[in-house]
């Protein structure tokens, strides 16, 4: 069974959309000619040094196998003292505008004016470095420490060649200087990242309380529905850097962002194609990441720190605990790896000396060689090239360049049948179109030992979905795709959105939500999401895993906790569906954003309850809330002692709490579930905001 609804915004104040003015439709302009790809090299001899004296004749080029002719050939070089003066450069002016769009905040005026057009000229000679903090991950000591080892930089190694940018993450891009050789500006720039910068840290004191809600109030005009989709996963940190590349790629030579974090934490609502989507405009741009765990070398205690609770149970003594606390170290660092070292950058990780990051950057920057060529395949479908640079032969030299990158890719007016495989094109492009947001997320429900109904559904902000004319229709295109561990398909979608015209003022306060859903085995799942509106063509993407977990093995045996704000009657269909009862249907809220005029419905179930002999089971639950670490709420316990659906052995739970009985802020909530019978329990939890 699917549906499609859309639901009101919970942003109490009307916003423009994300995209406050659609241009004319403009006729599609075709044009000739080839890509123009630049490529830097570095050329080193056996003992580790840059080789120069090289010319185009000693350098081959190839892509996906065919020999490429070499266009443009240029040693880049930097030395202390550059030629001419050029103290700013206003290369990310406009930047934090055009990131406010694609986040759907509003914009700010540009952090510095326009000085006339940039062209590569004016850098020669020059390295490019951003020091990019993103604050909304570390916490106030991380930011600290990664403020000093960039001023340590600023005062003890920033030559005259170096131009310097700094930029900070937080709910958007904010550029806090523009490229600049004045060591000054780049110290008051790092002296505005003060320790409060830091917002990863819940704080448990009550004036919290008040300071949220006045943030909310600030705020409340500058969030759409785009923006709550990124609340609790780390897509705006990866448009971020896509953005940033992408307004340095004007600039061919060689560019590095220095990204200080303090790891990726994976929410379970991260979306992979928005990771390749930022690699590949760096590798398109020469931008090469240099990835910094700003927390430095992390001691793993056994047991936990003294920021929580003593372990209980026997994973402190079998080792499972400390496997785990290992494991969320080295998935926080993941994504950080695999930015730096497919960018042709490098990631410092465990390391108490940030400033090993700058002496890198400074030392792959000095030397390299610039090659271009145009690309002899014109076909923008989207698919990888590979590149391989060699010496000719007699250059025993070891030769460092980036493996490839993806093509472009195209929409123009398309037949029926090209519009199905451009979107079977997108499922299996390794990077997709994320100009579209979309968010997807999915569940669990058991139906039988082996089987489990997994709902699986997206919504789209009405707000982003460009809408030409009151007389106009829209329709979006929805193609998903579940695939095993072996990757292959095991379950498939394809749904087209209709509305009538007229449509467009009431999309633009709502959120388009579509759900499916699929029966699964226990295991590991990987589900894709291909989105398109059909009057642009602009297309979204969104690719996440799903675990099916298998509850033989659980002590308790609790299906996934849904969170949702509106029932509606359900549509005729599959049967199956545990979150349709007495025709009503429950709609996941998958951005946990909601407004305090609605109202909160946590539904999940309970299987395989224990009996002692005749004696009925004895399930009690409730539901705590959290604000950090402060309990503000707490449901009356409610216990079960029947079988709701003995064909599933299954107990039901849906708790209705108002919205209204919270002030604006973040919240955890516990659900406390306890087998009296048994003996055992399970607290599984799930943050959301209310504004």
């Amino acid at each position: 069974m699917s549906t499609l609804r859309l639901l009101p915004s919970v942003t109490a104040t009307a916003v423009l959309c994300a995209i406050t003015a659609l241009p004319a439709q403009q006729r599609p302009v075709f044009r000739s000619g080839q890509d123009t790809i630049s490529v830097d090299v570095v050329v080193r001899d056996t003992s580790g040094n840059v080789v120069r004296g090289l010319t185009a004749a000693d350098f081959e080029i190839r892509e996906d196998g065919g020999t490429q002719a070499i266009t443009s050939f240029s040693l880049e070089e930097v030395s202390a003292q550059p030629q001419g003066a050029l103290q700013t450069a206003a290369l990310l002016a406009g930047v934090e505008a055009k990131m406010a769009q694609t986040v759907g905040a509003t914009p700010r005026a540009p952090s510095a004016p326009a000085a006339g057009p940039m062209t590569s000229d004016l850098f020669a000679g020059r390295r490019l470095i951003t020091l990019l903090f993103d604050v909304s991950s570390m916490q106030p000591e991380d930011v600290q420490r990664a403020v000093d080892a960039a001023k340590k930089y600023v005062y003890g190694q920033m030559t005259a060649a170096d131009l310097v940018a700094v930029a900070t993450i937080g709910s958007t891009l904010n550029v806090l200087t523009d490229f600049t050789a004045d060591r000054a500006a780049v110290s008051a720039a790092l002296g505005r990242l003060a320790v409060t910068e830091g917002t990863a840290t819940d704080t448990a004191v009550a004036s919290t309380v008040a300071t949220d809600e006045a943030a909310a109030a600030d705020d409340q005009t500058a969030s759409t529905e785009a923006a709550e989709l990124d609340m609790f996963n780390n897509d705006v940190r990866l448009r971020a850097l896509r953005t940033l590349a992408e307004a340095l790629q004007p600039i061919e030579q060689k560019k590095a962002i220095l990204y200080f974090s303090a790891g990726m934490q994976r929410s379970g609502q991260d979306n992979q194609v928005e990771l390749r989507s930022a690699i590949n405009a760096a590798v398109r741009a020469n931008v090469a990441i240099y990835a910094v765990d700003s927390r430095g070398l992390q001691a793993v205690v056994p047991g936990g720190d003294a920021r929580q609770a003593s372990g209980r149970g026997s994973a402190l003594f079998s080792g499972r605990g400390m496997a785990q606390q290992y494991q969320q170290l080295a998935s926080s660092q993941d994504t950080l790896t695999s930015l730096a070292a497919d960018t042709g950058g490098r990631a410092f990780t465990d390391s108490n000396d940030l400033g090993e990051a700058f002496d890198r950057v400074q030392r792959d920057m000095s030397a390299y060689y610039l090659l271009g060529y145009n690309s002899t395949n014109p076909t923008r479908d989207g698919r990888f090239r590979r590149i391989q640079v060699r010496l000719r032969k007699g250059l025993a030299y070891k030769v460092e360049a980036r493996a490839g990158y993806y093509a472009d890719r195209d929409f123009t007016h398309t037949s029926k049948t090209d519009r199905e495989a451009q979107l079977d094109e997108q499922m299996f492009a390794a990077v997709s179109a994320t100009d579209l947001p979309v968010l997807v997320s999915g569940g669990w429900f058991r139906l039988a030992a082996d089987r489990y109904y997994v709902p699986v559904a997206l919504t789209v902000p009405g707000s982003a979905v460009p809408v030409a004319s009151d007389t106009v229709p829209v329709s979006l295109d929805v193609l998903g795709l579940v695939r095993d561990e072996r990757n292959f398909p095991v379950g498939r979608f394809r749904e087209t959105l209709k509305f009538p015209p007229g449509t467009g003022k009431t999309l633009a306060g709502k959120q388009v939500l579509y759900q499916s859903g699929v029966v699964l085995p226990p295991g590991r799942f990987s589900v894709k999401v291909v989105v398109r509106e059909n009057a642009t063509g602009q297309m979204g993407s969104f690719e996440s895993a799903i675990v099916v977990p298998e509850l033989k093995q659980a002590a308790m045996k609790v299906s996934s906790v849904i969170l949702s704000t509106q029932l509606e009657p359900a549509a005729r269909g599959r049967t199956d569906n545990p979150l349709v009862r007495d025709g009503l249907q429950l709609l996941p809220n998958l951005t946990r954003v909601v407004g305090r005029d609605q109202k909160l419905f946590f539904y999940y179930e309970v299987y395989d309850a224990a009996q002692t002999g005749a004696a009925p089971p004895e399930i009690r639950t409730s539901l705590a809330f959290y604000r950090g670490k402060v309990k503000v709420f707490e449901t009356p316990v409610v216990e079960r002692t029947t079988v709701d659906v003995p064909a599933r052995h299954a107990a039901l739970f849906q708790f209705e709490v108002p919205a209204d009985a919270f002030t604006p802020g973040i919240y955890t909530c516990q659900i406390n579930i306890i087998d009296a019978v048994s003996g055992k329990f399970a607290f599984p939890r799930l943050l959301f905001a209310v504004r």
